[in-house]
């Protein structure tokens, strides 16, 4: 997907309910409030101040990447949101271009592929992410895993935001883009799931379950908590807030199975049935997120692109649907111009936690690259 150059129409968030306290209930699913990720304090405080000591680590895409990854096609590519499945890391991929002209900026080329896919067993993110390999097809390229039309104005692309495993297959949560227009706006179809149970290398599309192009869950981030699935939502575009759902892993291909977030009633969360009625739980313009829960912080933590153009940011949650806090500079526009999609994994930290390794997308080369930084707490937190 674009950064600073994708487009489409920005539709509204209408029929987005702030908090629609009095028409859901705390649904008796509600997983155990033992789990210090799913019950903390509603009024404490927040603990992160920001991140210091940014660093670049690696470019992990293109012919001058330490992945090489030309020898797979691959000479310009966004994204690289990750999770993990048998025993590997995936990085999942937006549009990927074989061959591109010298001082190209923002996506093109020849040899285009809608999405693809690589994997490592690499566990020590401290001189950046060797790749074991990609998904390839049988002339040896990185393989387009879900193939879009690639016509504007109807289906432009299928766009990976998130994956994820579950009942013993694997997931990827994408969008099916209609146009791409203006910076940070963009047209979609739908959104919906695709399915691989052969590790990756062929998958299908779901009829079920699916979400319209206009809702609040076009592009996701996802956490397995002790059996269910939570889905943190943007909708198309980086001009809108956060939406939240859930599912029990075993029921994530049933539509009428998923929750969604409404509010807080007697310091509880309560859950209903339309996604339309889904509460805000972060407002603003944020675009492509990630979320994982910080050991260092205590707290949920959510990095993603900030639609005003100010680069990327990042967060706290003291619960999956909040309170959230305000966001903090990650990576800044003049830091690295054209920046987008920063992206977390829980195995990708260090220090205790503290320090987190992070991949993040640069426009003018399009490609992705490894980056770390470290949490900074609030004087009072320490």
């Amino acid at each position: 997907m674009n950064s600073v150059g994708r487009v489409g129409v920005v539709a509204g968030l209408a029929g987005l309910a702030a908090l629609a306290l009095s028409s859901t209930a705390a649904c008796s699913g509600t997983p155990s409030t033992a789990d210090p990720r799913l019950d903390g304090d509603q009024r404490a405080p927040f603990r992160l101040g920001g991140v210091e000591h940014l660093t670049k680590v690696a470019q992990l895409t293109g012919h001058d990447s330490m992945n090489h990854t030309g020898a797979v096609e691959v000479a310009g590519q966004d994204l690289g949101s990750m999770f993990d499945a048998d025993g590997r890391t995936w990085f999942v991929f937006g549009d990927t271009f074989g061959q591109r002209e010298a001082g190209l900026t923002g996506g093109g080329g020849t040899e285009w592929r809608s999405n693809t896919m690589a994997w490592t067993t690499d566990s020590n993110p401290a001189d950046g992410i060797t790749f074991g390999g990609y998904v390839t097809d049988d002339t040896g390229w990185a393989k387009e895993l879900i193939p879009g039309k690639k016509v504007d104005n109807d289906e432009m692309t299928i766009i990976p935001t998130y994956g994820f495993a579950a009942n013993g297959a694997m997931y990827l949560a994408y969008m099916s883009v209609r146009h791409w227009g203006d910076p940070g706006e963009w047209e979609t179809n739908y959104a919906g799931l695709a399915k691989s149970t052969d590790h990756g290398q062929n998958w299908t599309t779901l009829d079920s379950p699916r979400w319209d192009g206009n809702s609040n869950f076009v592009q996701v981030s996802v956490t397995n908590v002790d059996g269910t699935l939570y889905f943190w939502g943007v909708t198309h575009g980086r001009f809108g807030g956060v939406a939240l759902m859930r599912v029990a892993e075993a029921d994530v291909e049933h539509q009428n199975a998923y929750e969604y977030f409404t509010g807080v009633r007697d310091s509880k969360p309560t859950w209903g049935k339309d996604p339309a009625a889904a509460a805000q739980i972060v407002d603003g313009t944020v675009g492509e997120l990630s979320v994982m829960w910080s050991e260092y912080l205590d707290r949920w933590i959510m990095t993603a692109t900030d639609g005003s153009g100010a680069g990327s940011t990042i967060r706290e949650g003291i619960s999956p649907w909040g309170p959230w806090g305000d966001p903090k500079p990650l990576v800044t526009q003049e830091e690295l111009p054209g920046v987008y999609s920063p992206y977390l994994h829980p195995r990708y930290v260090a220090n205790g936690g503290r320090t987190i390794y992070f991949s993040i997308s640069q426009w003018g080369p399009y490609n992705v690259f490894w980056y770390r930084a470290d949490l900074v707490k609030q004087p009072s937190a320490k």
